[in-house]
């Protein structure tokens, strides 16, 4: 059938049907022989009843009684009912008469639920066996344990799927949990009998543009001590009792406090609610609703998220009904109008939690749980906030009161007070709707003060809540479809490069082939004359040799080995011909064919003779040298050359390291940022690229393709190399904060959150584990130094207990505890926090902090988070109504890491030159809570400014790190790099020795060594610099630091030392034209003409240009009379 109002085809109704085959395990109150029937009903509504059907303990009751539900499609909430409400069976017992008594008496065994949600996966035929939950009073109830339990075989089907599969992938399910309220007022009080309905309620999408308020009523005040099951709890079962009031298999999920989303989850509020949760009484809700969303709806959903973030979730107080107390009166009594429904339902303690949604926008997040504190509700702020106006109080409570029956399904309510009064849907606040223009007037207005849910604020009231969607909102990209995509970009390459068929080639496989005819030839020849040769005789006569000859040479020309051998070089020389003579075409006469092929034959007869001589005298030939310098040290020397601004030598030091193997990915990376540095983005890109096609998991380069392609504005690509890289190494704090600073970049605030929590989170994990580190090193040094002490033997394998006075846990394996901190909230009793990286962790750094777990008797102390079962059982233990039991314990606050994720990410950065992420970084450490204009962060950005040449900049930045950290090595050296550079020598010597008197070093001594020497040596202090110079040799040996040593031996006249200092220069670098300057003066000092000729000669050949060395060489040839060959 079509629908009139929007021109849609709608679905046939659908049948479900519910057959109830067979219960077995079933006893009576009376006999053996048991008579019972099946009631089944659904939500409010009954579906009939089975036959009475007799049965024992041995032999099952077979039913067989179906009934049914019609699945409206007109609209959402016929799936929405099937998601949520289940059909409810009650076994009822059939009691034989007695004498005179006219009515069959019944007894009700046990119920169950059916639940219907796996016709929404797109199941037509579901079976299952349900446990029977026994009654109160039921004989059931009081079973030895040793009997099977009392079961239900029910088998649903449906004709048609109900969803099908273009409608699953486009459909979500959100399962909203409310838990418990904790911390309430004051003047709630816990009763025998109830006086109040404690209701919570929320809006929350059906279609595109329609919302509905979800309402979860019935909310029991108890007190603190008082348990309760941890198994959620249907929502729309009137009728259940018992355990079948419980969703199966669903319970609720204990967290640590780290891993929950919402407030009061930081160190300093878990005394609060250790207390509020173990001792003060609370509400208690254990509901699940189950809300089906269409696809309209999910993209409603996810759009207000994405618009507000801040979703609310209302809390009212209402009395009971007095109508409650009565049974059939009330349905007696006509339903009320409108407006006197609103004069009954008094809604008190009208309360209101911001629920922040954004984490369910992180890509892969499905749930978000935790404790939300509860403000009074206000229109004006839940209209800021949430930018919706009214709320859903009025309306809710009337659900929750029952007095309105016709409205008794939330979603039916909704559509009928909303489509049956439209005009007052603006005026009253019963009705919550998104803002629209004309919702300003209502925003403006100033609400009544809320005195009594001010009282949830001043009691630091908080609601915990769970959120579970089926499918994420925002579905996450696998690590295999992104390196996929990597590879699409970049494809790899083999680990060798292909073998290219050049002239030497050629050559080489002419050797080879030679080689190998020749082994041919010996084995031939020891075959036929082996024997005649016996070890020690004398040399064989000659014509015995010619005579062999000649049949070594007949043995192969019968037998066609020599046509084979011919043919094996055949294939060699052609290459030859090819390669090395260029020759590919047919010769123009015979002449020239003659002359090429006597070419040939000489020099093929050489190359033969080199090929034997590489067999025959392999072992005379000397061992090809090692290079002297390997991979590292011609690093070492290219950053030497950038801190002194010789980028041509820096880039002829990475191209020597590609030329000897260009095979490896961070060869090209290092040049890559060199190429950075030049400017050059280009070639970067390019020396980027082959890194990954090398390795497609190398996490730097994965992360520099991605700046790289972010700074083209290929934005797309970025974030591919990006998120494959928190894939590559997902606990690598510096690869999830330049993910949030690219997201940063785009405006994509949600997942630049998303991306800066999960650092925050890795940054706490390494703390801890550092932390733990520590301790047990420091047990190690304890349990070392008492089983040397005799007196210290009896103290057990814990160690000697600390310095303050506490007294360790005598158990053995369990960790100690630290000294009482000092501070608000970071006493005993604070509660546990393993530290995890969870997929929908949402906070920032400031929240993440918490404590982790210690003292557990089964030592399970590990790197990054404690087992689940430790912490369910803690939680348990906490939870509601067994929270009084935990004993508390002196627990450690969690360490606050030593350097934020932004700081990380700069000096990341700054190491390979990419200055504008740098700045992105630095500008969030600016803002992030705990951060700030701190030494270190001056300190880098001054960094920056120099990296961008910006020196003005740079000493403003320097000045103000040295007046908050007068004694910061890194901020006097940088300053004194400053100096240097400007061309301030004096300034720049203060600084520098300034940093070196330091105790702590800084970060790169080696070029504050070498800077600091050379200006010793412009001021003639020989001596101060040859020791500076030495320290850096001792510390980073280089051409360059062996060379000051030689030139200051020199000038102080230690003419052997300075030759040796200048040989060792020589050797890490033969191409530096100042080592063969200074080496032939001391050669001309020794008298050693030859020697200072050859030196003078390399230094003019590999460019020397320095011409105060070179008049310094001139006057000392002019003095001694040689050493310049042109004399």
């Amino acid at each position: 059938m079509a629908d009139p109002e929007e021109g849609r085809q709608v679905r046939p109704t659908e049948t479900i049907n519910i057959t109830v085959l067979r219960s077995r395990h079933l006893k009576g109150s009376k006999g053996d022989v048991l008579t019972s029937h099946v009631k089944a009903e659904f939500g409010t509504t009954s579906l009939g009843e089975s036959a009475k059907i007799d049965s024992t303990a041995d032999t099952a009751a077979e039913y067989n009684f179906s009934c049914n539900i019609q699945c409206d499609f007109d609209g959402p909430e016929g799936l929405d009912s099937v998601a949520h409400k289940p059909v409810l069976l009650t076994v009822i017992e059939v009691l034989p008469k007695e004498k005179k008594q006219k009515e069959e008496k019944t007894v009700v065994l046990g119920q169950c639920t059916v639940d219907l949600l796996p016709l929404l996966r797109g199941e037509i035929r579901h079976k299952a066996t349900l446990v029977l939950h026994p009654v109160v009073g039921s004989p059931l109830e009081n079973l030895p344990t040793d009997l099977p339990k009392p079961e239900l075989d029910v088998l649903v089907t449906v004709q048609s799927p109900l969803l099908y599969e273009e409608n699953l992938a486009d459909t979500n399910l959100l399962r909203v949990t409310v838990e418990s309220a904790f911390s309430l007022p004051d003047s709630w009080t816990p009763t025998p009998a109830p006086q109040f309905n404690y209701t919570v309620t929320l809006p929350l999408p059906v279609t595109a543009e329609k919302e509905v308020p979800v309402v979860f009523a019935n909310g029991m005040l108890k007190p603190g001590q008082e348990k309760e099951p941890p198994q959620k709890k249907w929502m729309t079962v009137p009728n259940a009792q018992s355990g079948a009031a419980f969703i199966p298999d669903s319970f609720l999920t204990a967290s640590s406090y780290d891993e929950e989303d919402g407030d009061f989850r930081t160190k300093e509020d878990r005394p609060f609610r250790v207390e509020a949760e173990s001792e003060k009484p609370k509400v208690v809700w254990n509901v699940e609703r189950r809300c089906y969303l269409e696809q309209g709806a999910v993209t409603s959903f996810q759009n207000k998220i994405a618009m507000s973030r801040v979703w609310p979730v209302e809390i009212m107080r209402t009395p009971v009904p007095q109508a409650a107390k009565g049974k059939g009166k009330k349905h007696l009594t006509p339903a009320p109008s409108a407006m006197e429904r609103d004069d009954d339902v008094q809604v008190s303690f009208h309360g209101v939690a911001y629920v922040d949604m954004a984490p369910l926008l992180y890509p892969g997040v499905k749930k978000i749980r935790g404790a939300y504190k509860i403000m009074a509700f206000n229109e004006h702020e839940v209209y800021e906030k949430t930018k919706r106006t009214g709320g859903v109080a009025q309306e809710a409570a009337r659900i929750a009161s029952g007095l309105s029956r016709s409205t008794a399904t939330p979603a039916k309510a909704s559509k009928d007070s909303k489509e049956g009064k439209p005009k007052e849907g603006g005026k009253k606040p019963s009705t919550m709707k998104a803002a629209e223009g004309s919702s300003s007037d209502v925003a403006d207005q100033q609400a009544p003060p809320n005195l009594e849910g001010q009282q949830y604020v001043e009691s630091r009231s908080y609601l915990i809540l769970e959120f579970v969607l089926d499918k994420p909102l925002v579905p996450k990209r696998p690590p295999e479809e992104l390196a996929k995509k990597v590879a699409e970009y970049i494809p790899p390459r083999p680990l060798f490069p292909r073998r290219t068929n050049g002239a030497q080639r050629a050559v080489e496989d002419f050797h080879t082939q030679v080689a190998g005819v020749a082994n041919l030839l010996l084995d031939e020849f020891r075959e036929l004359f082996g024997e005649e040769f016996i070890p020690g005789q004398e040399t064989p006569d000659p014509r015995k040799m010619e005579e062999r000859r000649k049949k070594l040479i007949y043995e192969l020309n019968t037998s066609g080995k020599y046509f084979a051998f011919k043919e094996q070089l055949k294939h060699a020389v052609v290459k030859i011909v090819r390669e090395k003579y260029l020759k590919t075409t047919a010769f123009s006469s015979k002449e020239e064919l003659q002359a090429f092929l006597s070419e040939l034959y000489v020099y093929l007869v050489d190359q033969m003779h080199v090929g034997l001589s590489k067999v025959v005298s392999l072992e005379d030939q000397a061992p090809v040298p090692e290079p002297l310098t390997d991979s590292a040290q011609l690093r070492h020397f290219a950053r030497e050359a950038e801190v002194n601004e010789n980028f041509q030598l820096a880039e002829r030091y990475y191209q020597e390291r590609l030329a000897r193997n260009r095979s490896d990915p961070d060869h090209w990376f290092d040049y890559g940022c060199f190429c950075l540095l030049t400017g050059n983005h280009a070639k970067a890109e390019e020396c980027f690229k082959e890194t990954v096609s090398i390795d497609q998991q190398h996490l730097p380069g994965l992360l520099l393709y991605g700046i790289v392609s972010a700074m083209e504005e290929r934005h797309e690509m970025a974030e591919t190399f990006f998120e494959n890289a928190t894939c590559v190494e997902p606990q690598n704090v510096v690869a999830w904060t330049l993910l949030g600073l690219f997201y940063d970049g785009l405006g994509n605030d949600i997942r630049a959150e998303m991306a800066f929590s999960e650092a925050n989170k890795l940054n706490v994990q390494a703390a801890i584990h550092k932390r733990d580190e520590e301790k047990a090193a420091m047990r190690r040094r304890e349990e070392e130094e008492g089983r040397t002490s005799v007196s210290d033997a009896g103290e057990g394998e814990e160690g000697t207990p600390r310095e303050t006075g506490e007294d360790t846990l005598s158990v053995p394996k369990v960790t100690e505890t630290a000294a009482t901190p000092t501070g608000d909230g970071a006493g005993a009793g604070a509660a546990a926090a393993p530290v995890s990286v969870p997929p929908g962790s949402v906070k920032s750094s400031s929240s993440v902090a918490g404590s982790a777990k210690k003292g557990s008797l089964n030592n399970q102390e590990k790197q990054g988070s404690q087992p689940a079962e430790s912490v369910a059982s803690r939680r348990e233990g906490e939870g509601e109504g067994g929270r009084h039991s935990t004993p508390e314990v002196v627990r450690e606050p969690t360490p606050v890491p030593s350097t934020s994720v932004y700081m990380q990410a700069v000096d990341f950065l700054l190491e390979v030159k990419a200055t504008k992420f740098a700045e992105r970084a630095l500008a969030h450490e600016l803002l992030a809570k705990g951060g700030g204009p701190s030494a270190e962060y001056n300190v880098a950005l001054a960094r920056l400014h120099m990296q961008k040449k910006e020196y003005a900049d740079a000493e403003a930045c320097l000045k103000e790190a040295t007046s908050m950290d007068f004694q910061n090595p890194d901020a006097w050296a940088m300053t004194g790099h400053l100096n240097y550079m400007r061309g301030d020598m004096s300034a720049a010597k203060d600084c520098y020795d300034r940093t070196l008197s330091f105790v702590r070093d800084a970060q790169d001594t080696h070029a504050i060594y070498l800077r600091l020497a050379s200006i010793c040596l412009q001021d003639a202090e020989f001596e101060k610099a040859k020791t500076t110079f030495l320290l850096a040799c001792k510390h980073s040996p280089s051409c360059v630091s062996w060379l000051g040593v030689g030139i200051a031996c020199y000038r102080l006249g230690e003419l052997s030392e300075a030759e040796d200092a200048l040989s060792e220069a020589n050797i890490l670098n033969n191409a530096d034209p100042e080592v063969w300057g200074y080496l032939s003066l001391v050669c001309l000092q020794t008298g050693r003409q030859l020697e200072a000729e050859q030196a003078y000669k390399y230094a003019i050949k590999v460019g020397l240009h320095d011409e105060g060395l070179m008049n310094e060489i001139h006057d000392m040839q002019q003095t001694v009379g040689f050493g310049d060959p042109s004399f």
